[in-house]
Formats: C-alpha cells, structure tokens, sequence
C-alpha cells in the first residue's frame, strides 16, 4: 500500500467524494487586523471615563426637567403663568449670582468635597418647593425654596474639567471630548421636557420635580464617586480670576448673544404653534431643533477641524445666522408647522458647532487651577441671554407677530458674530495664538 509522502502545512489536500472534488486547506489563517476604534469609543475606553459619563448624564437630565416641572406644577396649582414664570425667573436670577462661586469652591477644594453637599442643599430647595405648593404656602416661600435650587453645581462643566485633565496635551482628543459633552447637553434639554411633561400629566403636578430631584442627587453620587478620574485640586493657585484673563470677556459676550438666540427661539415658536392652535406639539417642534443640535455635535467631534478655535469661531457663528433666517422664512412664507419644524431641524446644525468651539476657547483662555470657574461663567452668560432673549421674543410676539419674532434669534446670532469679529479676530491680540495656550 502506497505511503502518503510529506506535504507541506500549505498544501492543500485534494480527495474525491462520490461526485464531487473537495479542497481543504491547513495551512495557517492569517489574521485580521483589528478594526481602529471610532473617536467616541477611544474616548470612553479611557479608565474610568464611562463611569463618570454615566453619572454625569443622569445629573445633567433633570436640566430640562425641573424649570418646566416647576412651571406646570406651580400654574396646575395656582392657576397662574405669571406667578410661575416668575418664581423660575428669581431662580435663573439666583444662579447667574451663586453659580460662579460654587464653581470657584469646587475649583479649590474638589468636585466630590463641594458637589455633593450643594446638590443636597439644591435637592432639599427643590423638596421644599414641591411641599410649599402642595400644601397651599404664601407665594413668597415658592421664590425662596426655587431660589435654594441656585446651588446645583454645573455637572457639564466638571465633566469637562475631567476631559480636560485626562487629555492634557491632546488637542484632537480634546476636541472630541468637548463635541460629546455638547450632545449630552442638546440630548437632555432634548429629553427633560418631554420627560417633564409625562411625569405631570400622567402621575400628579409634582411628579417631574419628585423625579428631577432624586435624578439630580443619583446622577451627582455616582460621578463624585469616581474620584480617580477627579482633576487634581490647587489650593494655593496663583492664577487670576477667569473674568480677567486675556479674551474672556469677548467670549461671554458671545455666550450672552448666543444664549438670547435660544431664550428667544424657545419662547417664539412656543407663541408660533399656539397661534395655530397647536400648543402641544411645540414641544415635538423644539425637540427637532435640539436633535439636530445633537447629531451635528457628534458628527463635529469624529472630523478634525482645520485651523485654530479662534479663526473658527466666526465662520461657526456666520452659519448659525444664516441658518437661522430658515426659520423665519418657513414661518413667514408659509405659515406651516411642519415646514417650520424641519426648518429648526436644519438650524440646530450650527448651535453645537458654535458652542463647542466656544467652550474650547472658554478652557484655553482659563488660567490654571480655575477651569470650573472659567466654565460656570460660560454658562451664566448663557443664561443670561436665554433671559433677555426669552424677554425680548415675547415683546416682540405681543406687540408685533410670533412670525416677526423670528428675527430677534437673527439679530442675536448677528449681535454674536459680530462681537467676535470685533473683538476676536480683527482688535484680538495677535501675539496670543489659542492654540498654544495650555489645555489644562
């Protein structure tokens, strides 16, 4: 009987079945190359960065939620906008003041050591609010109790403290980081009134406050708990207050003229669907704008955009004012809500470009050892413009049109670009490049 001679491992071996010829293989299987990881997934692969996301997200839920929880349960109760919108005003008021000096505390003494216990102080505020309605208190304890809730710390910005510390160096990966915290913050505005408005029309008037409250203080243990990915604290830091660094102001003004373009976007097409009598699919309608917020943030941070945050700024800002007039045509030219809300939809693509370019110039422009603080005051322009833009869209809406109130984002946008064009690249000082500024 013939012996088999040797072969080869990358022979193949021929044999023959019934009617068929079959070819097997043993030599070795090459193998693939890994697929590279997306920029979003590098980013939460770092140690620990998943955890403080989660928590980070379940905090900065109840942002959407409670100033709309807070107007439903106090005018379901009261019967009264007027007394509801006041009492959510004195608290937008109050945290423009307190904010920025829970965010310098967090600076000096740790996000865990100075968070927690003023999102329970915050929590306790809110608690009080939802007993004093309940139970039928003198109106003035709503404005104190809502006032309480001005010592939420900001969630997104000690989020952002931790990228920034665990990239330190890595302008690119920074930059992603950024665009993703940008999507969590359309993604819950997004879904905190919806959410809102579920809780108090299905359960009782109190339920979205119950809800946003242990929201807010579940979402705040859990990212205070991951403390290894917590930014180191500098207690006897040199540095100067964050107002007074080179190019600060310029940018809060731009954060205060791109604030009133939301605060006046919101309160406009809010009076627009009730003018066609379709009040409750505002909601739907300032939702889209937001989704498309969202998507664009996400789809900005996976591409590397050329030249500096600065030279960037203005061409963000020039397309957020041009896509804003969509809105303004689809509600003057045709009148319809449907072509408005796809109008919105279009126009929310430019809002977290422009924010996230913002914000990376917000941390480069910030000294040393004072991130939180530079990041809270972003924030508190912001709210300030989604105050004088919520006012001047509904002086607009009353006296003239909801239509015509379209062109107060406009002038905002415009009012923007214009400050950082000013103020940013044509009088900027030229010896200071933003990208050769330290990223903490």
């Amino acid at each position: 009987m013939p012996q088999p001679t040797s072969r080869s491992r990358d022979t193949p071996l021929l044999t023959v079945t019934a009617d068929a010829l079959v070819a097997v293989d043993f030599g070795p299987r090459g193998r693939r190359e890994p697929r590279a990881k997306g920029p979003y997934r590098r980013l939460l692969a770092l140690p620990g960065a998943r955890a403080f996301t989660a928590g980070n997200l379940i905090a900065r839920l109840p942002m959407g939620m409670l100033s709309v929880s807070a107007v439903v349960m106090i005018a379901g109760t009261r019967g009264s906008y007027a007394l509801a919108g006041a009492v959510t005003a004195t608290g937008l008021a109050a945290t423009a003041v307190v904010a920025p000096w829970t965010a310098r505390l967090v600076d000096r003494y740790g996000q865990a050591r100075v968070a927690l216990p003023a999102t329970v102080f915050a929590v306790l505020g809110s608690l009080a609010l939802l007993l004093c309605v309940r139970h039928g208190a003198p109106d003035w304890t709503l404005f104190a109790s809502y006032a309480a809730t001005a010592t939420t710390p900001n969630t997104g910005g000690m989020s952002r403290a931790r990228w920034a510390h665990l990239l330190k160096g890595d302008a690119e990966a920074l930059h992603t980081a950024n665009s993703f915290e940008q999507a969590a913050d359309e993604l819950c505005f997004m879904l905190g009134p919806v959410l809102a408005a579920f809780l108090c029309g299905t359960f009782f008037p109190e339920a979205g406050t119950l809800v946003g409250a242990v929201l807010l203080l579940t979402g705040v243990l859990l990212f205070t708990a991951q403390r290894s990915t917590e930014p180191p604290v500098e207690r006897r830091s040199s540095a100067g207050a964050p107002l007074r660094a080179p190019g600060m102001r310029p940018l809060l003004v731009v954060c205060l003229a791109t604030g009133a373009v939301f605060g006046s976007l919101e309160v406009v097409t809010l009076a627009f669907a009730d003018e066609r009598g379709h009040r409750s699919a505002a909601g739907v309608v300032l939702a889209l704008q937001a989704a498309g917020s969202c998507a664009a943030g996400l789809l900005y941070g996976a591409v590397r955009p050329a030249g500096s945050a600065r030279s960037r700024l203005p061409w963000c800002l020039a397309a957020m004012t041009a896509l804003m007039v969509l809105p303004l045509l689809a509600a003057g030219l045709t009148g319809s809500l449907v072509l408005l809300a796809g109008a919105l939809l279009v126009a929310g693509m430019a809002t977290a470009p422009t924010m996230v370019t913002t914000m990376t110039l917000v941390q480069r422009y910030t000294p040393e050892g004072r991130l939180n603080e530079g990041m809270t005051l972003a924030v508190t322009g912001l709210l300030g413009g989604i105050a004088c833009g919520s006012a001047a869209g509904g002086w607009t809406v009353e006296h003239v049109s909801a239509t015509a109130g379209y062109g107060v984002p406009v002038a905002a946008a415009a009012t923007a670009l214009l400050v950082a064009l000013c103020t940013l690249v044509l009088f900027g000082p030229s010896n200071r490049s933003t990208d050769s500024l330290p990223t903490h």
